[in-house]
């Protein structure tokens, strides 16, 4: 089948906005079932504006920025497969400096330098301790292709120690931002959502705690990594108004980031969340509550 965004979407946007550019890779066909005849199916929309563009511009507007938060569905292969896509077609329009992912730990950090400017290993999840959790099929193009094109890897995940110690010992971050009641107060409450209300109340602050502490060290690892830098991870880290962004004002980072939510079809992003949204066709909806209990 035909991708939507290779037809009725792309052929309003060459007529509208002037085309796209030949040199960008062609978009992936969708992989997911879900919202397929939605109307806002491939749909990117600049939220400073509210007005449509075109995959070329988006790649315009982000080629151009020190930073790239790209935030994503885990599970969602279509968000896996764009990420993909944007990471070559950035590539075409400069060189890329660094790619950073939240699902890389510290200690994976010596094995990924010595991967570097080398032949990949047959068993390359083997080879970087690739962790369970993250489902290689969905990561691994990604992680082959960076290594493949010599374009540094950099974990931007805390170790599971250090998780842990967040745990039993939160620890106080500095800064205005990040620290403001309201973030802190919907972190909260997606904290106690994540968990499915299952969480005795007394734990969630230290949850909190463990949250804050990774979306520190993930803009930490974006202002030491070489630049132009992109950061892939879940979509609450990298989002202007809870998340990533707050942390690297706190820091004082200098140059302007830009947020790229990749959200399915049904959702609502608001302007303060990101700069861009990428509307993909969505998984099957899953009770992941009902499992848990």
């Amino acid at each position: 089948m035909r991708h939507p965004l290779l037809s009725v979407f792309s052929l309003c946007l060459v007529l509208v906005l002037g085309g796209c550019q030949a040199n960008l890779p062609p978009l992936p066909a969708w992989q997911s079932s879900e919202g397929r005849s939605h109307a806002e199916l491939g749909h990117i929309v600049d939220l400073a504006n509210g007005q449509l563009i075109s995959p070329e511009q988006l790649v315009q507007h982000l080629s151009a920025a020190p930073r790239v938060l790209v935030g994503e569905k885990h599970d969602n292969p279509d968000h896996h497969a764009l990420q993909l896509w944007l990471l070559r077609a950035l590539q075409g329009q400069r060189v890329q400096g660094s790619l950073l992912l939240e699902m890389l730990q510290p200690e994976q950090q010596p094995l990924l330098d010595k991967l570097a400017g080398q032949p990949l290993p047959a068993d390359l999840p083997k080879a970087l301790a690739w962790q369970d959790g993250w489902d290689w099929q969905m990561y691994g193009p990604i992680v082959t292709e960076a290594l493949q094109q010599r374009v540094p890897l950099l974990a931007a995940n805390l170790s599971t120690g250090e998780m842990r110690q967040a745990y039993r010992q939160p620890a106080s971050l500095p800064g205005e931002r990040s620290n403001a009641p309201a973030v802190k107060a919907a972190l909260l409450e997606h904290v106690r959502a994540g968990h499915c209300g299952m969480l005795p109340e007394s734990q969630l602050p230290a949850m909190l705690a463990v949250q804050q502490q990774r979306d520190r060290r993930m803009a930490e690892r974006l202002l030491a990594a070489p630049q132009p830098a992109v950061l892939l991870a879940g979509a609450y880290h990298v989002r202007k108004d809870l998340g990533v962004p707050l942390h690297l004002a706190d820091l004082q980072a200098q140059g302007e980031g830009k947020v790229l939510l990749l959200a399915e079809v049904g959702e609502q992003v608001e302007a303060g969340e990101a700069d861009f949204v990428w509307y993909t066709a969505a998984t099957p909806e899953q009770d992941y509550c009902a499992q848990l209990r």
